[in-house]
């Protein structure tokens, strides 16, 4: 039930795109309207993503799921009857605050209701939920966009939230444990202000940057993001330290895993993200699959992350401890192999076997590191730690698809005849970047 609210929230990063084609021409959309309903929802999800998380320490987090979702069902349900793009855009904005007040409390309730075994095999199908909604986003697009339901073209990718969210929240009622918030100390409205002006300076640039050349607005951007990043850190320590409650406790970063395994977390889901994406331009742009066909061609990638991510915590004490290490060495070795063998056809014999390899890799990366640093901050930390892992996560992924993706539209060219080119090109960076991984992963684990 949980796993169900994170998973809508998921998917509505993603599902969008399939259906942009559609939205452009059912509402007459501009494509700098179209560009906004597709950001929109990401950039208020990663601005609020931290607050919710607060809000869930403050009244419980519990009672703020059932709100998140029921506003979630309801800002949904706008999305899916906007009579214009411009409703389109603004009702997007509204799902993607609702969904910062769903998310974080996920992971947070998952910390305090289990411990031990029971922990490490709720962490892991939440790693597999958070790491393949944009995956699974893509394909439900595609066969709702496919199916053209009444004559609805796109709508349904958001009336279906409705429909599974009245069952998410029925079950939330009956199962989900209450446990009153702590009402202790405000919601510090100057670091609130001070995160949602650095997320935005940040996040806003990444989402737009380069479909327009990367002006020199962008850059300036993300420096002022950068800067206001560093005063809202050095503003949360201060009201720690005078006895106050920050929006988000930092000193949860003191623990000995956290911050290296965080960082390698992060790096694995940038990574993540920038194959996603590359792998379904390629496919879609490069070798002209439908987006349904490229989405399901992504399944072997889910298929080997589940198989990992679902037993690696029944495995060995000695095998647990080497799996961060040894799972971005894998991620990067099958895709590199995948890419260097997609000059021309698409490799389909290969294809499926390497897509299990890199899936599996991808969670023996992930899961037991986020198990490990959830483990190491206890319940006091949940909260910050679910804060933190979801918001950088989430930038990771925007960082990721902005730099490495651009990478690869420019080797790939406007008709997309470098395609295969541009695909190795990001081989290789994710290689490297998944080297840096592994040096955190050793260290979180040491």
């Amino acid at each position: 039930m949980l796993l169900a609210g994170q998973a809508m929230a998921s998917m509505d990063t993603s599902i969008v795109t399939v259906a942009a084609p559609g939205i452009r021409a059912g509402l007459h959309a501009s494509g700098g309207a179209l560009q906004l309903i597709v950001t929109g929802y990401v950039l208020a999800f990663a601005v609020t993503l931290v607050i919710g998380a607060r809000l869930g320490d403050r009244y419980g987090h519990a009672l703020v799921f059932r709100r998140g979702i029921a506003a979630f069902m309801a800002t949904s349900a706008a999305c899916g009857l906007a009579p214009s793009a411009a409703a389109l855009t603004a009702f997007r904005v509204a799902q993607g605050v609702s969904a910062a007040l769903v998310v974080p409390q996920v992971l947070s309730v998952i910390q305090l209701g289990f411990r031990g075994r029971a922990l490490a095999r709720a962490i892991g199908w939440y790693s597999m939920v958070l790491a393949l909604g944009v995956a699974a986003g893509q394909v439900a697009g595609g066969v709702l966009v496919g199916a053209d339901l009444f004559g609805t073209g796109w709508r349904p990718i958001f009336l279906v939230n409705v429909v599974i969210g009245a069952g998410v929240l029925a079950l939330a009622a009956r199962v989900l444990p209450t446990r009153p918030g702590s009402r202790a100390g405000g919601l510090d409205p100057i670091g609130a202000l001070l995160l949602a002006f650095a997320m935005t300076a940040v996040v806003a640039p990444l989402a737009v940057g380069r479909e327009h050349g990367w002006p020199v607005w962008t850059w300036c951007s993300l420096g002022a993001g950068g800067g206001l990043l560093a005063g809202f850190a050095m503003w949360e320590r201060r009201v720690a330290a005078t006895g106050g409650t920050p929006l988000l406790d930092l000193r949860v970063l003191n623990r000995p895993a956290v911050r290296p395994g965080l960082a390698a977390c992060w790096i694995v889901m940038g990574c993540y993200s920038a194959v996603g994406f590359t792998i379904t331009m390629h496919l879609q742009s490069g070798l002209g699959f439908s987006p349904l066909r490229a989405g399901l061609t992504f399944l072997p990638y889910t298929a080997g992350f589940a198989t990992v991510g679902l037993t690696w915590a029944r495995m060995p004490a000695r095998v647990r401890t080497a799996l961060p290490i040894a799972g971005p060495v894998a991620f990067a070795g099958a895709f590199g192999a995948l890419a260097a063998s997609a000059h021309g056809a698409w490799p389909t014999a290969a294809a499926p076997a390497l897509l299990i390899v890199a899936g599996a890799g991808h969670a023996a990366g992930f899961s037991p590191l986020l198990s490990r640093v959830t483990e190491s901050v206890g319940a006091a930390g949940a909260s910050a730690v679910s804060a933190l892992a979801n918001t950088g996560a989430l930038l990771a992924s925007v960082l990721a698809v902005a730099g490495l993706g651009g990478v690869y539209l420019s080797a790939a060219g406007p008709a997309f005849h470098g395609s295969a080119s541009g695909l190795l090109h990001v081989a290789w960076l994710v290689a490297a970047f998944l080297a840096l991984g592994v040096g955190s992963a050793v260290r979180a684990v040491a």
